[in-house]
């Protein structure tokens, strides 16, 4: 089977271009695809990939994802694929991986703005690629997406699958705890004893990290032996901001700013908990990664990746805006080392049903219906 592949940035940094290439290699990787990526920039994998590159107008702005969408389509049309993948706003697919909520949506909820002439040329793409005779088999990472896909657009069920992103289990399980909880706890200068709750980001506003440390502030007021609680915060934001927000709420010696790291896989397995209290994410990798690294996670029901977390059982799920005192209630439990040993094992299981493998096997079997039914 001929696929093409259709995304910018394949393999870069990026939620649907990790996605888009986790799958695709390992799609490439099997003997019935024959797969071809049409990117405008792009990173090897060790798959058999055979790449195009698509121009993309850089100048105006508003023409770079139509422009982008126009020479794909354009470079694949009479090349004879039995399937056209999209993970990105394009004219004509057979099937997309939606991302993200529309656009439309993401302009009023999230961003909380007024639509501009490239954010109209994003919603115009969007229909075009999403109305008409040819609705292609929409494939939302969570049912988050899905509900907001609806909310906008008239798409039969039938046309629509949820696939959740996958996890590479085996970065875990490759590496030893003991050896990186000691490696990165001694980078930090904390103690074997201490309780280090894992915030992972690169916007710390919409991922809440405000809300986590208020948390812990009021936790500390909760608890009359307050235990050795640490914030370690990796990833890139005002960090300057965030240090005097924790000045301020008076656990300063508390919260470990790391800034971006290439190791990220240490800082799981030296954690105890996991937050991700978002103001809206459509997945959250990290979530699933946490998971895998046996770490109860906390998260929102404005986190796509609630989807795997049952309430209780392999973390909790709070409200859209939680207080402080819910989030609060949430890490006391938590405190328990056996507690957080019984959730964390139950994690682990969840994310293992949850591999990029599994995630590959769902999508090679929409493949072939979907050649069936054009056939």
């Amino acid at each position: 089977m001929k696929i093409a592949v259709v995304i910018p940035k394949y393999g870069l940094m990026g939620g649907a271009e990790t996605f888009a290439y986790e799958l695709t290699e390992r799609l490439a990787s099997r003997g019935d695809f024959h797969v071809h990526v049409f990117a405008h920039r792009w990173r090897k994998g060790n798959s058999c990939v055979r790449f195009h590159r698509v121009p993309i107008l850089m100048f105006p702005r508003f023409l770079k994802q139509v422009s982008f969408a126009y020479f794909s389509n354009k470079m694949i049309r009479g090349q004879n694929y039995d399937l056209v993948h999209g993970h990105d706003r394009i004219l004509q697919m057979d099937l997309l991986t939606m991302h993200g909520i529309p656009h439309r949506a993401w302009i009023k909820q999230v961003r909380q703005k007024p639509q501009g002439l490239f954010d109209r040329s994003l919603d115009w793409l969007e229909k075009k690629g999403l109305k008409g005779p040819n609705i292609p088999l929409v494939m939302p990472v969570s049912s988050l997406v899905k509900n907001e896909l609806l909310k906008r657009y008239d798409i039969p069920q039938s046309k629509i699958r949820v696939i959740h992103p996958g996890v590479s289990t085996e970065r875990f399980s490759s590496l030893r705890k003991e050896k990186h909880n000691h490696e990165i706890r001694e980078r930090h200068g904390l103690s074997p004893d201490d309780i280090i709750v894992l915030f992972v980001g690169m916007n710390f506003e919409i991922k809440r990290l405000g809300l986590v440390m208020k948390s812990i502030a009021k936790l500390r007021e909760r608890v009359p032996n307050f235990p050795q609680l640490k914030l370690m915060v990796v990833g890139k934001g005002d960090q300057r901001h965030y240090r005097r927000i924790a000045w301020d709420l008076g656990i300063s010696e508390q919260v470990i700013f790391t800034g971006v790291v290439h190791d990220v896989e240490k800082y799981f397995l030296a954690s105890d908990i996991f937050a991700m209290p978002s103001v809206f994410d459509t997945f959250g990798l990290a979530v699933l990664e946490a998971l895998a690294a046996r770490l109860p996670v906390i998260v929102t029901r404005s986190v796509g990746a609630r989807d795997l977390v049952d309430d209780g059982v392999n973390g909790f799920i709070l409200d859209r805006n939680p207080s402080t005192s819910d989030f609060a209630r949430k890490l006391e439990i938590l405190l328990k080392k056996d507690i957080r040993r019984q959730i964390g094992e139950i994690a682990r299981q969840t994310a293992l049903r949850h591999s990029w493998e599994n995630t590959a096997g769902q999508v090679a079997g929409l493949y072939h219906q979907c050649l069936k039914e054009n056939q």
